[in-house]
């Protein structure tokens, strides 16, 4: 398929990652989102089981991935490379916010490899390290405490990176079994009639009441056994 196969073509580079659980993290987290290809450069530990523990599953990723001395043997042959900072950088890079790289990404990938570079988890990239790239991208976080997890940043990354190759699936919470037009009427009718007798609703005027409610119950589409539920809370507060 043509998103598997751009999806193929994405490289998370991660430079002088720390620790080995770090690794098996991302790897975990790649795979989720369907990337494959880990690239590390310089690695304190690897291979190592606590790598493999934290892989969870993605040992695939592990045991496919290539190992190399510098960042620019990690590039090559790469059409784009994004590098993915923590901080601002006084650099002559357009900077992009996740969504924006992903997007990139996505486009670049459908024509040949791209790159997403991580630093290590204590000092990042370096700005040598980042200016071997084309831009750089940094993750919207609170200012008060901007640090992101490595494996973390490289999922946020990832899953951007899928939403932009591959389509939106349906969205999961739909209900199934929506009430009709009909039952959702009744529901108005009779929870209209409950607050006229509770005195919380003037039938001479209503003002928006009806109207907000309607707007309410509409909004949030409730399955049948939804409506089943509020007959039932409605009964219980008639007796």
């Amino acid at each position: 398929m043509a998103d598997e196969a751009a999806l193929s073509r994405v490289r998370v580079v991660l430079v002088g990652a720390n620790h080995p659980g770090n690794i098996g993290g991302a790897a975990r987290a790649m795979k989720t989102m369907g990337l494959t290809r880990l690239v590390l450069v310089n690695p304190k530990r690897f291979p190592d089981p606590e790598a493999d523990a934290r892989a969870s599953g993605a040992t695939d990723v592990l045991s496919a991935a290539a190992v190399h001395a510098t960042l620019d043997e990690a590039l090559a042959g790469t059409r784009l490379a994004i590098a993915v900072t923590a901080r601002p950088r006084d650099l002559a890079l357009p900077m992009l916010d996740a969504a924006q790289a992903g997007a990139l990404c996505a486009t670049e990938a459908a024509q040949g490899d791209v790159a997403l570079v991580f630093g290590n988890e204590t000092y990042g990239l370096a700005n040598d390290e980042i200016i071997r790239c084309n831009r750089y991208a940094r993750i919207d976080a609170s200012p008060d405490y901007s640090s992101l997890n490595l494996a973390a940043a490289v999922q946020v990354l990832a899953h951007e990176v899928r939403k932009a190759v591959v389509p939106a699936s349906p969205r999961a919470y739909e209900p199934v079994d929506a009430a009709n037009h009909d039952d959702v009427e009744i529901l108005i009718a009779r929870l209209e009639r409950l607050l006229v007798a509770k005195g919380h609703l003037d039938p001479a005027d209503p003002k928006r009441l009806s109207e907000r409610l309607r707007t309410l119950l509409g909004r949030a589409r409730l399955s049948r056994t939804e409506v089943d539920l509020l007959h039932g809370v409605i009964g219980a507060l008639e007796k």
